[in-house]
């Protein structure tokens, strides 16, 4: 929460991350549009169709955000996705500051597993590492973003990858467009009031 409360440094940009799988379903009958009168339609059935992991990258202070949409989200779906932020989304600053939750790959060794050792340790400089506490995963950021993301886009069936991957980056690019930040009110005092049973007895 420390962190959320920083002044704004655009050398060191804040960035979230979490990620979220989604069931792709198949329409097993052509579904009913809505017209005067009539809500659109569709049949209870329908078919299964895999399921894609997204990936939720989320600068809140600089209204930014990135969905990346992979097969799985195994150490070196991770790893590449760092690369990916560290190279090509923020490859000019100083260091960026990682907020994440506490899932096993999320850490330095899924990018030595992913790279040779001296590419893997140049990535892990480039980040200032912070996790939220076990159980507290919702004071992640991109936590919220995803929220945001599931009502406005996923929360429909989506029968296919490609698909998925087109909407999600209509959905992305409006809300960059927009510079929609994040609206963080919670402070370390309110925590310390609100989780006091977490804090030990001193």
């Amino acid at each position: 929460m420390e962190v959320y409360h920083r002044p704004h440094d655009p050398e060191r940009p804040v960035v979230c991350l979490d990620e979220t799988s989604k069931q792709l379903i198949i329409e097993t009958r052509t579904p009913i549009a809505a017209k005067p009168g009539q809500p659109a339609r569709q049949d209870y059935e329908y078919e299964r169709n895999g399921t894609a992991n997204l990936f939720m990258l989320f600068a809140p202070l600089e209204g930014w955000r990135h969905v990346e949409v992979t097969d799985r989200r195994t150490a070196l779906d991770y790893a590449h996705l760092l690369k990916q932020l560290s190279d090509v989304h923020f490859p000019a600053v100083a260091k960026i500051v990682l907020v994440q939750d506490n899932l096993n790959t999320h850490k330095p060794a899924s990018l030595y597993e992913a790279f040779p050792a001296s590419e893997a340790r140049r990535l892990v400089e480039r980040f200032e590492w912070h996790y939220t506490p076990k159980h507290g995963s919702w004071l992640d950021m991109a936590e919220s973003e995803l929220s945001v993301l599931t009502g406005q886009c996923l929360d429909r069936r989506i029968p296919d990858k490609r698909t998925l991957v087109e909407e999600v980056a209509a959905w992305e690019t409006e809300r960059n467009e927009n510079h929609a930040k994040a609206d963080w009110r919670f402070t370390t005092a309110d925590a310390r009031i609100k989780l006091k049973r977490l804090y030990p007895s001193l």
